[in-house]
C-alpha cells in the first residue's frame, strides 16, 4: 500500500491510500507534524516507502499509517506525549528502567504489562507529590 494523498484535520494525520482506504493516526506521535504550521504541514512528498516533511525532518512510512491506523494513544502514552518536560531518560532512571523500553513504551512499538504500567504512574504521581510539597 501507498498513499496517495496526505492531510491534517482535527488533531488527526490521514492517508488516502492506493487501495482506496483512509487511514488516520494521531498527530500525538509526531511533535514536529503537530507544532507545524498549515503551510509546513501540506509541504510533503510521497515517496517510494512513505511520506516525507523535509522542512520539518519527519518521516513517515506507509507501513506505519498501517500500524497505527486508528490506533489511539492510551492514557499513559498521552500523558507523557503532551507533557514534554518530564524528560523520559530521568523517568526511567528514577524506576531503574532502561530508557530505550520507557521510549518503546510510550511510541507504542511495545506495550508495558500492567504492572510495569501502575509503576510509571506511580512514579509520575511521586513526582507531582513532590512538586506539591515544595514550599518557597
Amino acid at each position: 500500500m501507498k498513499l496517495t494523498k496526505v492531510w491534517i484535520e482535527n488533531d488527526y494525520l490521514y492517508g488516502l491510500g492506493d487501495d482506496g482506504k483512509t487511514y488516520r493516526q494521531s498527530l500525538l506521535w509526531y511533535r514536529r507534524l503537530m507544532n507545524a504550521t498549515p503551510e509546513q504541514q501540506a509541504n510533503y512528498e510521497l515517496e517510494p516507502f512513505g511520506v516525507h516533511w523535509n522542512e520539518l525532518d519527519e518521516d513517515i512510512s506507509y507501513q506505519g499509517f498501517i500500524d497505527r491506523n486508528n490506533v489511539e494513544p492510551t492514557a499513559l502514552q498521552r500523558f507523557l506525549l503532551t507533557h514534554r518536560e518530564l524528560n523520559l531518560a530521568e523517568l526511567a532512571k528514577r524506576m531503574e528502567m532502561n530508557t530505550t523500553l520507557l521510549r518503546n513504551y510510550i511510541y507504542g512499538w511495545k506495550t508495558p504489562s500492567k504492572e510495569r504500567e501502575n509503576q510509571i504512574w506511580q512514579t509520575i504521581r511521586a513526582i507531582g507529590q513532590e512538586y506539591l510539597a515544595f514550599d518557597r
